[in-house]
């Protein structure tokens, strides 16, 4: 036996150990039961490993990202496993750790119900108490083809080495290098229980598995494309503990209760007609209403910041978009063209960024006329697939509160740094105050432009992001064809994280539409123009707003702002005086006249989530006033009428909720 020298790396201390030739991952961090892997030069390895000399070998934790990622897979594998068990007709598909939990695709004859879902949950506690072994095992092609021959996906999945998606999760099965195969071995027997291709690395047995749960099935395309079988996909959480599950499940049910699309048909605010099609919403007038004060609001900001408004057309001629680039980069996601005037292709505009380009040049610019913003809430359509439409945050139509900015390189800084601090304060005014940003840089696969531009584009937008003083998180190969881009990154009140604002630089479409200006000196020059998106879509941030107020907004942005309750009939007119005083002060005020009974007129109201409850009965009529009943209960008894309104006004304009 000789001796190994390895360097054990925890967070910033290095530990030098000599070991014997042979020892094990496992070995080196014996006794630290939170440590599932390993990291060796920058590769992740399973515990049973057996280290080198020289190497720097780092522990893995189960709750650290990677270790997730694994816990996750490994318990994957095991609903697998246990799916075999059960229905041994099943033809394995692929099984990747996915955010908060895994899934895995089977072919199997009929889909699965929940009871299968329930059997599966108790074969899979039955296999983890066993404890088998995760035991890596590398193969040849030719013997995992003679392994894997009744597994058609898998024998797929083999021709693919050194070209797996990790869009489709393949990448978890095959990589460029060598193949492996993992058994699950029985710990006591040693017998081989189970198998399947994949790269790992894995937990060292089942019983590293804490706390899991199988949580629905679904149907999918293998490997994503609708010209590929239909499968059935499992989907499953699994966490570090029994605790963390809980919370999670606690977490997904708030957050099922917040669900816009659930809100919107409760609260009637809009809906996606079957007749109109997947991906296409209409707001009803309480939606209508939210949605008009947010633009109005917006509109009246927008305007005190300089911009100026422009509106354009819904489709176009192709040639457009093949001089902006989106024909080469951006088809798929477009509508199919519709061919017109004689064989012309027309488009519905995936992006509004084009024809902001060609009001640019509709006539000479001068550099006195710069910076120039220009803004559109302009709609837009995107062909999504069927598969990730999501009610309003995943759309196929959707109306852009688009800006595009046109300046001089020397004011750009300066323009790049007012824009993100109008975003981020615009943003805050509806309620949003949790922030990080992230930088999105050039995917070296897909640019237009030189690397120079490039450069020069992101490292402005960098030094401009750290100026806001906030948590700055890159986004490698993130960017759009045309540009870098910041995004600003919002928690919402259950702590979710939304994609909300997008600003990008470009240098490049100014250069593909010939744009110019002419300087102090009478020369033409290029402007550089900066994309800028404050909602994203207005359908996604009314989405966002919904679920992060739970459908309960704030006074300025509800739709029925006060809803008169009389204890009687004899004082539904002092009310009707109320609510025409009040509107007359631009308030949303109804009265439910209705013959309910007061205590359902309430119940109604809370279930409407209107900010005020007005009642009445004799004592406030006989004083003039009104007494206010809030959404969570709490009274306000004898207001007279004229500060009652004077409240409601107040928290209106100070965009407060109550």
């Amino acid at each position: 036996m000789s001796d190994v020298r390895v360097i054990i790396q925890r967070d910033s201390e290095r530990e030098e150990r000599v070991v014997t030739t042979g020892t094990t991952a496992a070995e080196l961090f014996a006794g630290e039961r939170s440590v599932i892997a390993a990291r060796v030069a920058g590769e992740l390895k399973d515990l049973s490993y057996q280290v080198q000399d020289g190497e720097t070998v780092e522990g893995v934790e189960i709750s650290s990202e990677d270790g997730l990622n694994i816990l996750r897979h490994s318990t994957a594998h095991v609903m697998a496993q246990a799916v075999q068990e059960l229905f041994p007709e099943a033809k394995l598909g692929i099984g990747p750790p996915v955010r908060d939990g895994f899934y895995y695709d089977f072919d199997v004859e009929k889909p699965f119900t929940p009871e299968d879902l329930k059997a599966i949950e108790k074969k899979m506690q039955e296999i983890q108490k066993r404890g088998q072994r995760f035991s890596r095992r590398v193969v040849t092609d030719e013997a995992a083809r003679e392994e894997l021959a009744d597994e058609p996906y898998k024998l797929e999945l083999i021709g693919l080495k050194g070209s797996a998606s990790h869009d489709d999760g393949a990448d978890v099965e095959v990589g460029a290098g060598e193949l492996t195969i993992y058994d699950n071995i029985d710990a006591k027997t040693g017998e081989l229980c189970w198998k399947d291709l994949c790269r790992g690395p894995h937990l060292p047995t089942t019983r590293n598995i804490p706390a899991f749960k199988l949580m629905r099935n679904a149907a999918a395309y293998w490997r994503g494309s609708e010209k590929n079988p239909m499968l059935q996909r499992i989907y499953g959480t699994a966490w570090p503990s029994k605790e963390e599950l809980k919370a999670h499940l606690e977490f997904l049910a708030e957050a099922e209760k917040r669900d816009h699309r659930k809100l919107g048909s409760e609260l009637d605010l809009f809906s996606i007609p079957e007749q109109i099609g997947s991906g296409l919403a209409v707001f009803h007038p309480k939606g209508g209403i939210i949605r008009r004060v947010m633009e109005d609001y917006s509109r009246r900001r927008h305007e005190e910041e300089g911009y100026e408004f422009v509106y354009t057309p819904h489709a176009t001629k192709g040639k457009l978009f093949e001089t902006s680039g989106h024909l080469d980069w951006y088809a798929d996601g477009m509508y199919p063209p519709m061919q017109l005037d004689e064989g012309v292709d027309y488009y519905l505009k995936p992006m509004n960024c084009p024809m902001h380009n060609l009001i640019f040049d509709a006539r000479g610019r001068s550099y006195r006329e710069l910076p120039l913003r220009l803004f559109e809430f302009g709609t837009v359509y995107r062909y999504e697939k069927s598969g990730v439409v999501h009610g309003l945050t995943r759309a196929r139509g959707f109306t852009q509160d688009d800006a595009h900015i046109y300046c001089t390189r020397e004011q750009m800084s300066e323009e790049l740094d007012k824009t993100l601090t109008f975003v981020l304060n615009l943003l805050r005014d509806y309620g949003l105050t949790d922030f990080y940003l992230e930088l999105s840089t050039k995917d070296p696969e897909k640019f237009v432009g030189s690397d120079e531009a490039w450069e020069e584009a992101t490292e402005t937008l960098r030094q401009v992001a750290e100026k806001q003083g906030l948590p700055l998180v890159p986004d490698p190969g993130g960017a759009a064809f045309y540009g870098p881009k910041i995004s600003v990154q919002a928690k919402d009140a259950i702590g979710r994280t939304w994609q909300m604002s997008t600003i990008q630089l470009d240098f490049n479409l100014p250069e593909r539409f010939d744009l110019e200006y002419t300087a102090a000196d009478g020369t033409k020059t290029r402007p550089v123009m900066i994309h800028r998106a404050l909602f994203g879509s207005i359908e996604r941030f009314f989405a966002v707003l919904l679920e992060h107020y739970a459908g309960a907004f704030p006074a300025w942005l509800a739709p029925v702002q006060a809803l008169g309750i009389p204890i009687g009939d004899a004082h539904v007119d002092h009310l009707e005086k109320f609510a025409d005083a009040a509107r007359k002060q631009g308030l949303r005020v109804e009265v439910d006249s209705s013959s309910d009974r007061m205590q359902k007129k309430i119940r109604n109201a809370q279930k409407q989530k209107v900010p005020f409850m007005v009642i009445v009965g004799d004592e406030d009529m006989a004083n003039g006033a009104v007494s206010f009943r809030y959404r969570d209960g709490s009274q306000e008894n004898g207001i007279p009428v004229d500060e009652a309104i004077a409240k409601i006004v107040k928290v209106v304009e100070e965009r407060a909720q109550v």
